[in-house]
């Protein structure tokens, strides 16, 4: 593989705002841009993006089966110390979970029954606190404008690195901040300056109702709490987005960061990393993120066999979460010492 692109020059900060980037640019920069796509077999493509109800329904029952026992466990022990375990294992399938589901629930490819991936969507964005509306729209902004600065609403790791900021959002902090931010905002009858910019005039008045809703429902959980004397229902609602976010982040810093932007190939802004297979039921194959990039189409339990199709056309996939990161923090390291910087991956032309 090739070395980290280097220079000694002092990096020049990105305008990653969409706002600011939008008054300093009078039209998109990146829309028409053609992205880089493998070649592959019409026939066996339809066949991988062919959705099916059994496989979604199998993983989303298991999921809550085991958000029940845990909760159950946690509750019997609690408020005793070996509650803690359990405690731990609930945050995580409700959070890190709620992540992914909401993610491919809102790709709309894992159930064939339209309801289905609706009805685990907006369960997902609640437990998430992501907004159905802003976040199926910020989203699609993701795929069309990936790692384009000033256009992806969804840069995880910017350069320089927040490093202050990934480290707390793996306990939730800043994230949980800025969702409530964003829902007190939307329970006035209003939407952020930056969700305007991606989110039809249309759909503003679901975001503000379903925001005014999600509030009202944490406002009877705090009151319940205080009435009851008691955090146990917020460790059941709400407090989970604190302490079960960290696998989330461990698993979906590495989609893109340390890699290179505005560029229109997905080779070079997007991993494939090799997982266990607790973080893959957690994560729901989304460490096939390139495979999942350049064909978004295909439900995620067909990732693994799409990654057999396109793996000689496509970067070999790193073995392990541990050999993302020996990879990824140097040039993150780097980056925040202000070094342009950057993995480059070696890819056919």
């Amino acid at each position: 593989m090739r070395e980290p692109i280097r220079k000694t020059t002092q990096m020049e900060k990105p305008e990653y705002d969409l706002v600011r980037f939008s008054q300093n640019h009078s039209a998109p920069l990146h829309q028409s841009v053609k992205w880089f796509k493998p070649d592959i077999d019409k026939k066996v493509l339809k066949q991988l993006m062919r959705r099916r109800d059994l496989p979604a329904l199998r993983d989303t029952v298991c999921l809550y089966v085991l958000m029940g026992i845990s909760l159950a466990i946690a509750l019997w022990f609690s408020p005793t110390l070996p509650s803690i375990p359990f405690w731990l294992i609930y945050g995580v399938l409700y959070a890190s979970a709620a992540d992914s589901r909401w993610h491919e629930m809102g790709h709309q490819t894992a159930f064939k029954t339209p309801w289905l991936n609706h009805f685990v969507y907006h369960l997902a964005c609640f437990m998430i606190m992501r907004n159905p509306v802003t976040w199926k729209h910020s989203h699609a902004r993701h795929h069309t404008e990936t790692l384009m600065i000033g256009r992806d609403p969804e840069i995880a790791l910017m350069r320089p690195p927040a490093a202050l900021k990934i480290a707390l959002n793996f306990f939730g902090i800043p994230d949980i901040i800025d969702a409530f931010k964003r829902m007190s905002v939307h329970a006035m009858g209003k939407i952020c300056r930056d969700e305007a910019l991606y989110i039809p005039e249309t759909q503003w008045k679901k975001a503000i109702l379903i925001s005014r809703i999600w509030l009202a429902i944490y406002a009877v959980v705090v009151l319940f709490s205080i009435l009851s004397a008691s955090v146990i229902p917020l460790l059941i609602v709400g407090g989970p987005r604190l302490y079960g976010s960290w696998h989330f982040n461990l698993t979906g810093l590495i989609q893109h960061g340390g890699m290179k932007d505005d560029v229109n190939d997905h080779r070079l802004n997007t991993r494939t990393v090799k997982m266990n297979l607790f973080s893959r039921f957690i994560y729901l194959n989304m460490n096939y993120h390139l495979e999942h990039h350049l064909f978004p189409a295909v439900p995620y339990y067909n990732l693994p066999a799409l990654h057999e199709e396109l793996k000689d056309q496509l970067p070999p996939a790193l073995p392990s979460i541990w050999t993302a990161y020996r990879q990824m923090l140097p040039i993150l390291w780097r980056q925040l010492r202000g070094e342009e910087c950057f993995y480059t991956p070696q890819v056919k032309s």
